[in-house]
């Protein structure tokens, strides 16, 4: 009998199977398909690898506004990019793998059929446990558009998995949500020369953002030549035409591929046996990840709370050592940093300016544009903004919102410093080194005590 069988090989699953053996339990890893999950096969990593690849296209092509005289005319082969991000998911997987041996993890490949809370087949073999962690991810949530079935079976419509393994650069694409996968691939495609358009549902993209982030991001995916077009119902697709109703009209788009962005559905079937409490698909969970049902844990995506690689990870570090009755944090849920990774990126901790109204808070904002950034204007990335809320008594930052390029690896002395409940003094007092484009959350935070240096 194991102490802990983890269902599902993804950044919860793998994460927690590694922390449970290094706790001293007995783990067991089952996994149908490759380990990494999603995220690191069909999702995460593979899509920066490649806006990584569309980002040095874009710098090639603007080589000359770098004192940098480039002769003959830069390509793209989408082969060769396709080649290099299966490296990269390769390389990383492996390590994965290499992990999980030397934590001495048992793994097991195949579809685990979940008989109890304590029983899990896989190929007919049977394996027990003491304790079940259900981290079987998610999957793209197909709507019921006239056509859509038909045409992701005969290869004009498809997913984000497919599309990340597509050898040929198709002329033009219709993305079918505004969310954070559809604004990705679109500014992917349109960096490489494709012609996008984004039919979003909502009267906004990217609806979770702050609203300064959200008008900035779509100004920035027209200048890119993506045609944004929200309030738009797709009412049906037949083969690579998309027909949707906006202001009450009906057009239709005749593009090469259509790509199904508008969300995600946990994987929670399979597991009727258990009889868990759902909210829709999603697995109801505790502050401790523990689901209805006694010695069974759900993980990431499968929960529903935030379909993001890094919750998926730290949920996973509090459910295994909740299972294994060590001392630990409840998972808090109010403090998640969210990265998107467009040209220029985005990334968000806390409160957005919305939110905080509806709460009825008192608040300041400070806003620090890139364009008064000494190394933004060096490195010719002078588009963009940091946007610190802050408590109009304390001064105690409440939410942070970058938009700039590396925006992601900015973020985290913004998450530290709201767990902290760190003040605009406090960060405006902490030395930052110049020139950095970390300069800006000082800048900002001394704006917001009404001290500015730089504007």
């Amino acid at each position: 009998m194991y102490d802990i069988i983890v269902l599902g090989a993804g950044p919860g699953g793998y994460v927690a199977a590694i922390k449970g053996a290094q706790l001293g339990a007995k783990v067991l890893l089952i996994e149908k398909e490759k380990v990494g999950g999603i995220c690191l096969n069909h999702g995460c990593i593979p899509t920066k690898t490649l806006l990584k690849s569309a980002k040095v296209y874009k710098t090639v092509l603007e080589a000359s506004s770098f004192g940098v005289d480039l002769s003959g005319k830069a390509k793209v082969n989408i082969v060769k990019m396709m080649d290099r991000k299966n490296k990269v998911v390769s390389q990383l997987t492996n390590g994965i793998s290499y992990l999980l041996r030397k934590n001495k993890v048992d793994v097991v490949y195949g579809y685990g059929e979940v008989k109890s809370a304590h029983e899990v087949v896989v190929s007919n073999k049977s394996y027990t446990t003491k304790k079940l962690i259900i981290a079987t991810g998610a999957s793209t949530f197909i709507p019921p558009i006239e056509g859509l079935k038909e045409s992701l079976s005969n290869g004009t419509a498809l997913t984000s998995r497919e599309m990340l393994n597509v050898d040929v650069l198709p002329k033009s694409l219709a993305i079918i949500g505004g969310g954070v996968i559809g604004v990705e691939f679109a500014t992917l495609f349109a960096l490489l020369g494709v012609e996008v358009y984004v039919l979003e549902m909502m009267p906004t993209i990217l609806t979770m953002l702050d609203e300064d982030i959200e008008v900035a991001y779509t100004k920035a995916l027209e200048k890119f030549g993506v045609k944004v077009i929200t309030s738009a119902e797709v009412k049906k697709v037949d083969g690579a035409k998309v027909t949707y109703i906006n202001n009450d009209k009906s057009t239709t788009l005749n593009v090469d591929k259509v790509l199904v962005a508008v969300g995600m559905k946990a994987n929670s079937q399979g597991l009727e046996a258990l009889n868990l409490a759902l909210d829709r698909s999603s697995i109801k969970t505790n502050e401790y990840l523990e689901t209805s049902v006694q010695d069974v844990y759900a993980i990431g995506d499968v929960n529903g709370k935030h379909m993001l690689a890094h919750v998926a990870s730290h949920e996973a570090l509090i459910a295994v050592s909740h299972a294994l009755g060590k001392k630990t944090v409840a998972m808090d849920y109010t403090k998640i940093p969210i990265a998107i990774y467009g040209s220029p990126e985005i990334a968000a901790v806390g409160l957005t300016e919305k939110e905080v109204k509806a709460q009825g808070i008192k608040y300041k904002t400070s806003l620090f544009p890139l364009s008064a950034s000494g190394k933004a204007l060096a490195e010719d990335e002078k588009e963009g903004f940091i946007k610190l809320i802050v408590s109009a008594e304390h001064n105690e930052l409440l939410g942070a919102h970058i938009y700039a390029y590396n925006a992601t690896e900015l973020i985290s002395e913004l998450v530290l410093g709201l767990n902290l409940e760190v003040t605009a003094e406090e960060l405006a007092t902490s030395i930052h080194p110049h020139p950095t484009l970390s300069e800006i959350i000082m800048e900002a935070s001394l704006g917001a005590e009404d001290k500015p240096i730089h504007l």
